[in-house]
């Protein structure tokens, strides 16, 4: 649990982020960045979970101690109401446990390989407190929509925000 506040320290102090190409190989392994291994370093070694995406048709990496926390608040849910029992099932279905090989890379199941469309180009964007892998012709379809779309949603999410600026 310690490990999972120095990682939340560090992800408020220094959020992830970036957006990295490379290559899933045949077998399914996806080799991570140098740039992804050093902003994953102080949580590398206790290894990652890996799920399907909520709202993209992309996968998760989420760091092991990081997901835990979300599944404890999880674990609250009343699993005799029919909503939140759904939820679970979904937001679980092909979650898997994964470590960093060897050689600095992911093994990606054949069921998640699928549900993410992913052939062989792979983008790897970091958001914040997670990782999330696209396959590349879909990752340049979702980036690549409507200019005044994404304009009026940042005005919506972010036009409303007072940020505070600090004179010196």
């Amino acid at each position: 649990m310690v490990k999972y506040f120095l990682f939340l320290k560090k992800i408020l102090m220094n959020s992830l982020f970036g957006t990295y190409e490379c290559k899933v190989d045949a077998k399914g392994r996806l080799p991570l960045p140098a740039g992804v291994k050093k902003q994953l370093a102080e949580v590398m070694e206790d290894g990652f979970v890996l799920k399907r995406a909520i709202f993209q048709q992309c996968l998760e990496i989420h760091p092991i101690a990081e997901f835990r926390a979300k599944m404890a608040k999880i674990n609250k849910l009343n699993r005799f109401i029919r909503k939140n029992d759904e939820f679970i099932r979904r937001f679980t279905a092909g979650v898997r446990e994964v470590e960093v090989d060897a050689n600095s890379r992911l093994q990606l199941s054949k069921d998640l390989i699928g549900f993410a469309k992913i052939d062989k180009d792979v983008v790897l964007v970091l958001n914040i407190d997670v990782i999330e892998v696209w396959d590349k012709e879909e990752y340049e379809k979702v980036v690549s929509a409507d200019f005044e779309s994404f304009a009026d949603l940042a005005e919506e999410v972010m036009g409303n925000q007072n940020d505070e600026f600090e004179l010196s």
